[in-house]
């Protein structure tokens, strides 16, 4: 297996733990947030209901699953843009030689 430059290798891990960071954030954001101004955000609204009680109720849900994807996807491009993608891996799992 070659063998990956440790630059390459410190970049890619900072990109993934700026990734996780920000998940961390924004989840963070929609459960803890929502409670800590749930007063001022009772004068909302969203679909008939007050704001606070529907990002508790939906809201809350709807962004961690919007965020898992989101995670996913920017992953997959993350990997990529470092060479660690599924078709290289896939390769290198097949037990198929590398031309690099």
């Amino acid at each position: 297996m070659r063998k990956i430059d440790k630059n390459v290798a410190d970049a890619y891990f900072r990109a993934r733990t700026m990734l996780v960071v920000i998940c961390l954030i924004i989840g963070g954001l929609a459960s803890f947030g929502v409670v800590a101004f749930a007063e001022r955000l009772s004068q909302f609204t969203i679909m008939g209901m007050p704001a606070h009680y529907y990002m508790g109720a939906q809201g809350a849900v709807v962004t961690f699953v919007v965020l898992l994807f989101a995670n996913a996807i920017i992953s997959d491009r993350i990997d990529k843009k470092f060479g660690i993608d599924e078709e290289h891996n896939t390769r290198v799992s097949a037990g198929k030689v590398l031309d690099h």
